[in-house]
């Protein structure tokens, strides 16, 4: 795999597999282009509730807009230019706050069940 930038243009962002809340995502290196790790972006729209254990190490960076990540040790709110780190095994609950938030992600390993090109 080479050296490789994306922006958000790059991203043909699909509504994300399971999950009933209007949260949009695209994976833009997995294994499936030769990637050790899983790169893309997601959108949350306004009012969005996602509650999952975690089955990979998740790192968001919140590019846009605000959301909060609630675990049984309490709630960190981020906002643009924010990271949060999510342990694999976590439960969390990922809240959008005001108009929703734009993010882009990295997983170890990938996503066991979600794959899109």
């Amino acid at each position: 795999m080479n050296v490789q930038r994306f922006s958000i243009s790059d991203a043909k962002l699909a509504k994300s597999p399971g999950q009933n809340a209007e949260i949009y995502v695209r994976n833009l290196v997995d294994e499936n282009h030769g990637g050790s790790i899983t790169i893309g972006y997601g959108r949350y729209e306004p009012g969005q509730s996602l509650a999952e254990t975690l089955a990979v190490d998740d790192t968001m960076i919140i590019l846009e807009g605000s959301l909060s990540v609630s675990t049984s040790d309490g709630t960190v709110t981020a906002g643009p230019g924010d990271i949060v780190y999510m342990p694999k095994g976590q439960s969390v609950t990922i809240t959008t706050q005001g108009d929703g938030a734009l993010t882009a992600y990295v997983t170890y390993p990938h996503w066991p069940q979600f794959h899109n090109d």
